[in-house]
């Protein structure tokens, strides 16, 4: 019987393969670094080097530009075996993905008090308001927005109670990334119209998630944050 025989050549290109292997798996392990330090931070770098590692396996990358890749690794550290002990932890990585993206998005005109003065009053409630490219809105069951601001702050981490409900808006205005806490009737006045529902809809669903809510100074507060572009005549 003939044995197969590996040339001194195949052997070598081999190796030459899994060196560059390894270098290109390094890579994407620092890039999910630079895009998540707070996720990092929280669980330790070798912690999250080998959680990053089990990612890349399962989900290699689709473009050539490093820092759109990991925007499924919130996803993998939801359903992460050894992250099951901070249930936090995938909120905070979505957290920092969308900090990233709205960093990166495209820079245009914010809806301007004067634009929504001219806007019919009468109209108003089937109004529809595009948003930024910038905008985005992570809801969550934890702490996600002091946890975000405490580890990618320089400094030690005090203590925080992960268990209080927290809801982010980060836009961009003055080309900075800012990350707002948002209150539970705020959260859902602003998700939904970014979403494409009515200011009507936004309204009537944040009063009733928040007694506290009141019309006239969410509207202010639209103008405020930057979070949209534009207001349009709805159906």
């Amino acid at each position: 019987m003939s044995r197969a025989r590996t040339s001194p050549n195949q052997k070598t290109a081999v190796k030459r393969f899994n060196i560059y292997r390894n270098n290109i798996t390094v890579s994407l392990i620092d890039a999910l670094a630079a895009i998540f330090p707070a996720t990092q931070r929280i669980t330790g770098v070798e912690f999250f080097r080998a959680m990053a590692r089990f990612h890349i396996q399962a989900t290699p990358p689709l473009s050539p530009l490093l820092f759109e890749y990991g925007h499924e690794f919130p996803d993998f550290i939801a359903r992460y075996e050894y992250a099951q002990s901070m249930p936090w932890l995938a909120d905070v990585a979505s957290l920092e993905r969308a900090w990233l993206d709205a960093f990166h998005a495209a820079d245009i005109g914010v809806l301007t008090a004067e634009a929504l003065a001219a806007f019919p009053s009468d109209r108003l409630a089937r109004a529809v308001f595009v948003p930024h490219p910038t905008t985005r809105i992570v809801r969550s069951a934890f702490a996600v927005v002091s946890i975000f601001a405490a580890n990618r702050a320089e400094g030690p981490v005090g203590s925080i109670d992960a268990t209080a409900e927290e809801d982010a808006l980060i836009t961009r205005p003055n080309l900075d990334v800012v990350v707002r806490w948002l209150s539970p009737g705020r959260a859902m006045f602003l998700a939904l119209p970014v979403s494409g529902q009515t200011l009507g809809v936004a309204a009537a669903a944040a009063a009733e998630a928040s007694v506290a809510f009141e019309l006239s100074s969410r509207i202010a507060g639209i103008i405020e944050t930057g979070a949209f572009t534009t207001i349009q005549h709805g159906d």
